[in-house]
């Protein structure tokens, strides 16, 4: 599947956007349960000790982490849509997410906290997730490159799905089970200014790399041998381009765990509004997934007395605007 640009891309939707985003933003460090009704008055940060412990160490990171999450999943989303021209793939078709999921299970059935242990597990079976999807895709004698990729994703995230399986039955039904399941269903719960830093580096690196080269992945969307032709490497850069978007996802997944849908959806909604020149709908599909995970996260948090796990929210919230974005017709975009 190829994509074609058919639109000059629309400043005034960004524009709306990007102060829809800000004011959800402010919004989100005021909503909570306290103090009652949510900072509603701002001058009780100036008195309020606790106030300022819950907005500058709880929350603030917390919104953090939602939009660095956010931009990072719908950024790779886009970008591997785009180098291996399939609408249906999104950073967890390549073992990526459940790769990380079973390190981080494993990492915490052999009782680790949530921290360090966790993450750097979660990130190493993340990349070899995607390595081994790699290396058997050299293996399989049929089909072309990116078909070959696509179809060793889907064999190594069944096989860490059933490592994961098994993890769940030898866990502690009392104890380490419920917290590998909650960590599997996603959460910003164990957000902090750490975790932050954490995942920061990787991510930033990976994804300021990829937007500097956005204009030269419009290319990888092309046949090889036009590609070729236009002065690139197809082979060489998709890999590259893949292998720090894993990067990314690997950090992301192993503090927040998996969330889902961010990746697939947001990229068909970017493109129906600029388009599909990357160098304008990539930036707009980091924007639009931060602003959907953020208002994903408050009504995670602020829904209910206790917690729901940030994945159900996404995938609840996600499914429902995929079916309703695949029902909505635009003649500016050419499949």
């Amino acid at each position: 599947m190829r994509f074609t640009v058919g639109v000059k891309p629309g400043r005034l939707s960004r524009v709306f956007l990007m102060l829809i985003f800000l004011f959800v933003l402010f919004l989100s460090l005021l909503w909570g349960r306290y103090p009652r009704p949510g900072f509603a008055d701002l001058r009780v940060l100036l008195n309020d000790e606790m106030a300022k412990n819950l907005l500058w160490n709880i929350r603030v990171p917390r919104i953090l982490m939602a939009v660095m999450a956010g931009a990072t999943l719908a950024g790779t989303g886009h970008v591997l849509q785009t180098v291996l021209g399939n609408p249906l793939v999104e950073p967890g078709l390549l073992g990526v997410s459940q790769g990380a999921a079973f390190g981080a299970a494993l990492a915490l059935l052999l009782g680790a906290a949530v921290s360090w242990p966790v993450f750097l597990s979660a990130s190493f079976f993340g990349l070899a997730g995607f390595f081994f999807s790699w290396f058997l895709a050299k293996k399989i004698r049929y089909g072309g490159g990116i078909l070959r990729l696509v179809l060793a994703g889907i064999v190594v995230s069944a096989l860490f799905s059933s490592g994961l399986g098994i993890l769940k039955y030898l866990a502690d039904p009392r104890n380490e089970l419920p917290e590998i399941v909650f960590w599997l269903m996603g959460g910003l719960s164990f957000a902090s200014w750490d975790s932050v830093m954490r995942s920061a580096v990787p991510v930033l690196v990976s994804m300021s790399l990829m937007s500097a080269v956005r204009w030269r992945i419009n290319l990888l969307a092309l046949e090889d041998c036009s590609a070729f032709a236009l002065g690139t490497h197809p082979g060489r850069e998709r890999i590259i381009i893949i292998t720090l978007s894993v990067i990314a996802v690997a950090s992301i997944t192993a503090m927040a765990g998996i969330i889902s849908w961010v990746g697939l959806l947001i990229p068909h909604l970017a493109r129906k509004l600029v388009g599909a020149d990357t160098l304008h709908s990539l930036p707009l599909s980091m924007l639009i997934g931060s602003l959907f995970l953020l208002v994903c996260d408050d009504i995670a948090r602020g829904m209910l007395i206790g917690e729901i796990p940030l994945g159900l929210i996404s995938t609840l919230g996600g499914s429902i605007m995929f079916g309703f974005l695949m029902t909505f017709r635009d003649r500016r975009m050419k499949h």
